[in-house]
């Protein structure tokens, strides 16, 4: 195993980026928060991929913030640019063009559960825990509680703000924080069964549809029906789409 914080492997053209500090949980240092944002940019900025799995070495995918390192600071400057590092980090994710898949092996709290909110898609072991636990030391997650709110119901999300409760994956399914818990076995395979659908399809309509989605979200629904309308229209100008239609109506 590479000594590299972050690493990041590509292969038809699915990227995958593996948090890789196992020995303290894939705890979020400002070090490996860098890192992580450096593999993502790399991996949007690669003309070869589609798609970008989220994984991670051990027993763990993310601990949060490592916590050893904020304590080491007391100036509120640096906690501030810290906290700002990280929300550009999710924004990173949820600007790219192109889909994020997270795969979830082990728990996934705080910070750590924040990346599973933000990405596209998620799925997980069953075995593996979920929570916004901040509030047990007496730092709420204020945070992490931006990704999860958008995705899951809001007092889904308050209430394991609030209680510092961990769930299962099973449990996280059904309230939308991922797609699916599987085996522990069977959690690779799906995942990448999932990349590999996406990477399938017309890249340029994926990055339309992504951004469209998340934009019309915050809309009302009359804005949203405007600009959705504007993208579809965007959308079959392309000229991988209409050979696409052209193809599938001749076979009509």
């Amino acid at each position: 195993m590479s000594n590299e914080l972050v690493l990041i492997g590509i292969s038809d053209s699915i990227a995958t980026i593996t948090l890789n500090r196992p020995d303290k949980g894939n705890a979020l240092s400002a070090a490996m928060m860098d890192a992580l944002e450096d593999r993502i940019n790399e991996a949007v900025e690669n003309k070869d991929v589609r798609v970008v799995i989220l994984a991670a070495n051990g027993r763990i995918f993310s601990a949060g913030h490592d916590l050893e390192e904020m304590l080491e600071h007391e100036s509120h400057a640096w906690q501030h640019a810290h906290f700002d590092r990280c929300s550009r980090l999710m924004m990173a994710i949820r600007n790219a063009p192109k889909p994020f898949i997270a795969n979830v092996q082990g728990a996934a709290v705080a910070a750590g559960c924040q990346l599973v909110a933000t990405c596209d898609l998620a799925y997980a072991a069953e075995t593996a825990k979920f929570g916004i636990n901040g509030i047990n030391l007496g730092l709420f997650c204020s945070t992490p509680s931006v990704a999860l709110s958008r995705a899951v119901h809001p007092k889904q999300a308050l209430d394991l703000a609030l209680t510092g409760r961990l769930i299962l994956a099973p449990r996280a399914a059904e309230i939308g924080l991922i797609n699916e818990a599987v085996p522990a076995d069977r959690l690779d395979a799906t995942v990448m069964e999932a990349a590999r659908a996406i990477a399938s399809k017309l890249p340029s309509a994926i990055g339309l549809g992504k951004s469209l989605f998340y934009r019309q979200s915050d809309m009302d629904i009359a804005a949203a029906y405007a600009d959705a309308a504007a993208a579809m229209a965007d959308n079959i100008d392309m000229a991988g789409t209409r050979e696409k239609i052209a193809a599938f109506v001749r076979r009509e």
